[in-house]
């Protein structure tokens, strides 16, 4: 009896001293530094979130990269888009690049999937160059995930050059490092109706007033004509450009120099599609001369100098197009 007495004061006793003293001092700092990371966490989130309901792409300079991206704690990706819009940078692909961006992050801010999960960012070369040399980026634009834990990894770069950064594709890049599925809503345009509606008005007031006269319907030179204008717009890529949406042109932010021909055989500019249209219809005008000096009778010197500006144009054309898609072959034969 008594052992069962003693027993049970002794436990009375360890049970009082738990509840009286106070915790280790380890477990207090564990405590705290949880409950402080929780706080800047909230903190964070809340203010990011207030930003967004301003902008749906925060600008960000070095500092607020560092704070709100690149420093834990940090349960939200952040897609971010390190750019340089600057007029005096005359970085035509960074405004288009712009622009699609803006619209993916549009849909994803007025979507109804929208959360504190994934926030748009972007960093301009003028108002965070320390941010560029951190990442160690030498170029624009580029666009980057940032995982809710740990560094970005080699995926979390996107190849631009490679799939072109359309807002539908720079969305499927997302759902790829994110799970998160957005889907694009792309403002109304009107211009591809309107000029739809003016063709038809052109060739109904044309029908119209040569109503008498339709003989020129059946004209084969008219429609060879326009069907090589056809041949010419699909051979030198304009429905990729309707399709990816490339720059006209792109000039080296770092050396100004203006560049025409795009360095990637999976890309292409607009210009360059006009440059290989005009190729292509300079080869078609050569062999056209060349036929009708053949075809043609009377004066011997028009048929001379038909044959000689048809044959010229195409050795001419021919050596343009090693020279632009073959250059070390080009210096090899200069030699």
């Amino acid at each position: 009896m008594d052992d069962k007495m003693t027993l049970s004061v002794t436990a009375g006793l360890v049970l009082l001293l738990v509840l009286v003293l106070p915790p280790p001092q380890s477990s207090v700092s564990a405590l705290g530094l949880q409950r402080k990371k929780e706080d800047l966490l909230s903190e964070k989130v809340q203010q990011m979130m207030e930003w967004n309901t301003k902008k749906v792409v925060l600008r960000l300079n070095g500092d607020k990269f560092r704070q709100y991206v690149k420093t834990a704690p940090r349960n939200y990706s952040v897609i971010l888009m390190l750019t340089a819009l600057q007029a005096q940078r005359q970085c035509t692909v960074c405004r288009h690049a712009n622009e699609e961006f803006t619209i993916l992050a549009n849909s994803w801010r007025y979507s109804q999937q929208y959360s504190n999960r994934l926030f748009f960012a972007m960093v301009d070369y003028d108002e965070g160059s320390d941010v560029f040399a951190n990442l160690k980026i030498n170029t624009a634009p580029v666009f980057m995930h940032f995982p809710p834990k740990g560094k970005p990894r080699k995926g979390d770069t996107m190849d631009i050059h490679r799939v072109g950064f359309a807002a539908e594709l720079i969305a499927r890049w997302v759902g790829e490092r994110t799970d998160i599925q957005i889907r694009v809503f792309r403002p109304p345009n009107y211009s591809g109706t309107l000029a739809v509606a003016l063709l038809f008005s052109l060739v109904g007031g044309l029908l119209y007033l040569k109503r008498n006269n339709l003989d020129f319907l059946y004209n084969k030179t008219s429609w060879g004509f326009g069907a090589m204008i056809i041949i010419f717009a699909m051979t030198s890529g304009q429905m990729w450009n309707h399709i990816r949406g490339p720059p006209f042109m792109h000039r080296n932010p770092h050396t100004g120099q203006m560049h025409y021909i795009h360095g990637s055989s999976q890309g292409q500019f607009v210009v360059e599609t006009y440059l290989v249209m005009c190729l292509n219809a300079a080869v078609v005008i050569g062999f056209i001369l060349l036929n009708e000096a053949n075809n043609l009778k009377g004066d011997p010197g028009k048929k001379k100098s038909n044959y000689g500006i048809g044959r010229s144009r195409l050795c001419g054309l021919l050596f343009q197009f090693i020279a632009i898609h073959f250059p070390f072959q080009v210096s090899w034969l200069s030699l």
